[in-house]
């Protein structure tokens, strides 16, 4: 039998003004990304009833800002390694300087790559490679007790590796990021409008309704979605989509989908 509360996510923000998600186990804490500053970081894990020291390790998807804007700060106070793809951790340099206007070096580095998993205390970590304009986009799995979750935003289509990675997951925080007619009307430039909408940009509710319509497997117990735009999108637009492409699977219950935001912590996910 599981232990209980075994494994935990618990998204402390997510959107394109911050993003970072910590992912528990019995024995080991890890944090996705860390979009936000140092500070603000750690406010919401104690909002949250976590400590910041007890972090084993950060891990970066890519390295767009609101992705890694805290990153240096962060690895420099908890002391602990960031698990990061070698083309991302130089186009991360090129953008990162300290206070004196130096180069970033983040002293206990550890280079991943798509495809090969890797261990973190008791959590196997396996990164695969998503369809986004940064250099080396990832997005994760972490297998632990038996429990499985996948954490895949930041993608502008789902290809069938991306889908063959999120199955059998107990927990899936997945992008749901705009409407399409909400972002062709909006305030945005057409040139950004373009880069959203392309193949490397952003999914939108009804990319997303698509996948849970035809290649879902309908198994996890929680369903986040996750990344919403605060410009062209709405929370109950996004819910509603997702609940429509759901409805023909009962095994899912509605009261398990869940939407992360960009300004306050999402209630921890217990399994």
């Amino acid at each position: 039998m599981l232990a209980t509360m075994a494994v935990s996510v618990t998204v402390l923000a997510s959107g394109s003004k911050g993003n970072c998600t910590l992912v528990s186990s019995s024995g080991t804490r890890l944090l996705v990304d860390a979009g936000l500053s140092c500070r603000e970081l750690l406010r919401r894990l104690m909002l949250c009833g976590q400590d910041g020291g007890g972090i084993d390790a950060v891990l970066i998807t890519h390295e767009h800002t609101d992705h890694v804007a805290g990153l240096r700060v962060l690895a420099r106070r908890l002391k602990v390694p960031v698990y990061i793809t070698a083309a991302t951790y130089q186009e991360y340099q090129r953008g990162a300087r300290d206070a004196a206007g130096h180069r970033v070096n983040l002293d206990r580095r550890e280079v991943i790559s798509a495809g090969c998993g890797f261990q973190v205390g008791d959590i196997t970590v396996t990164p695969f490679t998503i369809p986004h304009d940064a250099v080396d986009p990832v997005g994760f799995t972490f297998r632990s007790d038996g429990i499985k979750v996948g954490i895949c935003t930041d993608l502008g289509y789902m290809p069938a590796s991306v889908r063959d990675h999120l199955r059998g997951c107990h927990v899936l925080m997945i992008e749901s990021n705009h409407d399409l007619e909400l972002l062709r009307g909006g305030p945005y430039p057409w040139s950004v409008k373009q880069r959203v909408m392309s193949r490397v940009g952003h999914l939108s509710n009804d990319a997303l309704a698509d996948f849970l319509t035809t290649d879902y497997d309908g198994g996890a117990e929680f369903l986040i979605l996750a990344h919403l735009s605060e410009q062209n999108n709405h929370p109950e637009i996004a819910r509603m989509t997702a609940e429509r492409a759901l409805g023909r699977q009962p095994s899912l219950l509605r009261n398990r989908l869940m939407l992360a935001a960009q300004h306050e912590p999402l209630a921890a996910v217990r399994l």
